[in-house]
């Protein structure tokens, strides 16, 4: 996976590292242990966000140099200090400038999948024998590429992280240029089309549905301009910790699936990079 690659890596932590906050390096009782170098903890997150295991699996994968309970408290930390929000923006901002968003054509979807260990923003899984589970949904622009998404219990239906997710890519700065946004059957109804015009969406191709006691016409499936943010789907389920999450919190989650956001980005800047300068 290009989350591993040492290039990839390095890349990421330059722009994480500014982000992070000044720890207080004056302890109440006048002595502590000396503090675990930061890099270490952002190290052993990342294992744990693309193997899926546990924290102390991955705390015994990247060689036992800062224990689980400390990373814990460190990804919570810069979760409250907005670290990951920002490194997500950044991402974004340098992929627009650099290659630029084809906001001709977008797609928006959703893909469910497992929390074992339940927490907020889990539900029952209408897919997986009503076991806890969660649902993302994203909207892409034409190549893949994120600018927006949401997260909720797996019982929710997709139409109603329509406006959750829309809203995201507000905050991103990305609906007010999109022009066309594509849609699955499962969001053919009139409360998906208002809410993409008050959204200020006008043209949203959506699938039809069949209608009851109409015959199913023999004919190969086809996505459409769909299929970008079906890939999309699938790159971010290749990270074992989005695709069987164990956090317990919704930021927590939202922290995992942003950082898996700014890994896919800086691998493409980076090909682009030797695309057009070789050397």
């Amino acid at each position: 996976m290009r989350a591993l690659d040492p290039e990839v890596i390095d890349a990421v932590w330059a722009a994480f590292e500014p982000l992070v906050p000044v720890p207080d390096s004056i302890h109440p009782l006048g002595c502590h242990n000396p503090r675990k170098s930061d890099r270490l903890a952002f190290d052993v997150i990342l294992t744990r966000l693309v193997t899926g295991c546990s924290w102390v699996d991955a705390e015994a994968l990247t060689g036992r140099k800062v224990s689980d309970t400390t990373v814990r408290a460190r990804r919570n930390e810069w979760i409250e200090h907005g670290v990951f929000r920002q490194l997500e923006l950044e991402a974004k901002d340098a992929y627009d400038t650099i290659i630029g968003l084809d906001l001709s054509e977008t797609a928006l979807d959703g893909s469910t999948h497992k929390a074992p260990c339940g927490g907020e923003g889990t539900g029952p899984s209408p897919v997986d024998r009503a076991k806890s589970g969660y649902k993302w949904s994203i909207i892409t622009d034409a190549k893949g590429i994120p600018l927006g998404w949401a997260l909720a219990g797996a019982n929710r239906n997709d139409c109603m992280l329509l406006t959750p997710t829309l809203a995201d890519a507000v905050m991103r700065g990305t609906l007010d240029d999109i022009e066309t946004l594509h849609l699955d059957k499962g969001y053919d109804s009139k409360v998906s089309r208002e809410i993409c015009r008050n959204m200020g969406i006008d043209d949203a191709v959506i699938a039809k549905k069949r209608k009851p006691g109409t015959p199913e016409a023999k004919k190969p499936l086809t996505l459409g301009l769909r299929w970008p943010v079906e890939r999309t789907n699938s790159w971010f389920s290749n990270f074992g910790q989005l695709r069987r999450n164990t956090d317990r919190k919704s930021c927590q989650r939202l922290a995992q699936f942003g950082l898996a956001f700014v890994f896919l980005i800086t691998a493409k800047l980076i090909d682009w990079r030797n695309r057009w300068d070789p050397r």
